[in-house]
């Protein structure tokens, strides 16, 4: 009888550490990713790599800037999958319509209506950010042959955050032999708000003829500021809002154009700077055009980039490499972009790269000039 009650003690012991040792690797990780939000949250937003097709997310202004009807455009990012068993996941889809504006003038103005859905997912603890936002631009044209626009622009969007606090475990719940099974007495904020946000935008673009053009772009997002804190309803005895975050407001200034050297190959500068608090980011690379045939505009591009960023009291490096990969077929355009992220998360210098994959469509789409900078 004594070996397996033996057996038994051993193996409840046994039960008993893997499940504590469990749970407390379970609340650093949720330790850091709190951190992380903190940080996060108060700080700026999250990015894409191939910011240009996703336009609407980067300057309302380039809502309707392409020479066409209606486009639809999809992006996805997948980040640091080689770290975490539930990496972040970033997603956004757009639709955009241009409509000609009868008037007087000999200019041919244009207007645009843009709608965007936007989400980032934290799989790991269930934590996620939904946004819809509804943009409107005016296409001031500057000449004659329909070349030089000048656009303004404004955003409005609606955000939900939240968090499922079923995913997390803390350590009053565990019973202390079979498992997590007690109700906890942690004192735990809402686990969903909602807020409202607004941006707005400017952008001149310049295509004297095909295949030549030159864009610059002035951005200005959260100009509200809205509370993001899962604690914002929270007061301490002095009736002051418990951690209280505030979204920074984020100022960006996009440039772009295209050269061409020959009749099938052409250069795409491309230059974002954004600050938002104490953060600065910098992205600037070039993509590389060639065409696939002199019919039409079917092209292959491929494009390096740098992303330097730097914070106020950590100074400034450069944070990733990139390389890009795109395709225009008709009228889709498709682009692939890995991130090889030069900042290491952990000790073991296991670097944490991004991979997006982006698709468009262009409906009534010319071939011959294309309004809007790609990728």
């Amino acid at each position: 009888m004594k070996r397996p009650l033996i057996k038994y003690v051993l193996r409840s012991v046994h039960l008993r550490s893997n499940l504590y040792i469990k749970s407390i690797m379970k609340q650093i990780f949720i330790l850091f990713l709190a951190l992380f939000f903190m940080l996060d949250l108060s700080a700026q937003d999250k990015h894409f790599t191939q910011f240009y097709a996703s336009p609407l997310t980067l300057n309302p202004a380039l809502t309707g800037a392409y020479n066409g009807r209606y486009r639809v455009s999809t992006i996805f990012r997948d980040q640091w999958s080689r770290v975490l068993e539930s990496p972040y996941r970033t997603f956004a889809t757009e639709l955009d319509v241009r409509f000609k504006v009868n008037t007087n003038s000999q200019y041919k103005d244009a207007a645009a209506v843009g709608l965007v859905f936007f989400r980032d997912k934290v799989s790991g603890v269930d934590f996620g950010t939904q946004q819809i936002a509804l943009s409107g631009a005016y296409h001031k044209g500057l000449s004659y042959d329909n070349k030089q626009f000048l656009t303004v622009a404004f955003q409005g969007a609606i955000a939900q955050r939240n968090l499922n606090f079923e995913q997390l475990t803390f350590g009053d719940e565990f019973d202390g032999l079979t498992g997590f099974n007690f109700d906890t007495d942690e004192e735990l904020p809402i686990n969903n708000f909602s807020y409202g946000d607004l941006s707005v935008g400017i952008n001149y673009a310049f295509t004297p003829k095909v295949r030549k053009s030159f864009y610059v772009g002035f951005a200005m997002h959260h100009i509200l500021q809205p509370e993001v804190s899962f604690y914002k309803e929270e007061l301490d005895d002095d009736e002051q809002p418990i951690g209280s975050e505030k979204l920074y407001t984020r100022l960006s200034t996009q440039l772009s154009a295209e050269i061409p050297f020959s009749e099938t190959f052409s250069i795409l500068p491309r230059l974002l700077v954004a600050k938002q608090g104490p953060h600065f980011e910098i992205n600037a690379g070039a993509n590389l055009r060639f065409m696939l045939n002199d019919y039409s505009s079917n092209s292959l591009y491929i494009g390096g980039w740098v992303r330097p960023v730097g914070m106020e009291d950590n100074g400034f490096g450069l944070d990733a490499l990139v390389l890009m990969v795109g395709l225009q077929q008709g009228n889709f355009l498709f682009g692939v972009s890995y991130d090889a992220n030069l900042k290491d998360l952990t000790q073991y210098q296991q670097g944490q790269g991004a991979f997006e994959l982006s698709i468009s469509y262009f409906g009534d789409f010319e071939n011959s000039n294309i309004m809007c900078p790609s990728f």
